[in-house]
């Protein structure tokens, strides 16, 4: 896990020791180092963000719009891994896009 230690993470550092993740942090002041997370970061609520919108849903669904972003961000391939989707490039599956529905509408178990 990589992040800059601005404090947000400083509670979690050990549970990631007693769990055996390795936490790393970039310097203090570095933003170069702290670039790409950031933009990604930006890239996960600007899509959580959009889909909200654009289903009419209120702010309180901003967990699930921004859990949904991620999971439609890794399956979408991706210019930077020469098209690949990320969920291909770490577990070697291919998506299956047969189970995507529309943000926000309505369902019954």
């Amino acid at each position: 896990m990589q992040t800059d230690w601005g404090g947000e993470y400083e509670k979690l550092n050990s549970f990631f020791q007693k769990i055996g993740i390795s936490h790393h942090v970039s310097c203090p002041h570095a933003h170069q180092q702290n670039g790409s997370a950031k933009r990604k970061h930006r890239h996960i609520v600007e899509v959580g963000l959009a889909l909200l919108a654009h289903a009419s849903m209120p702010l309180k669904f901003w967990d699930e719009a921004f859990l949904a972003a991620t999971y439609l961000i890794n399956i979408r391939p991706s210019k930077v891994i020469k098209f690949e989707n990320p969920i291909t490039r770490l577990f070697g599956i291919t998506p299956d896009y047969t189970s995507l529905r529309i943000f926000g509408c309505a369902c019954w178990p």
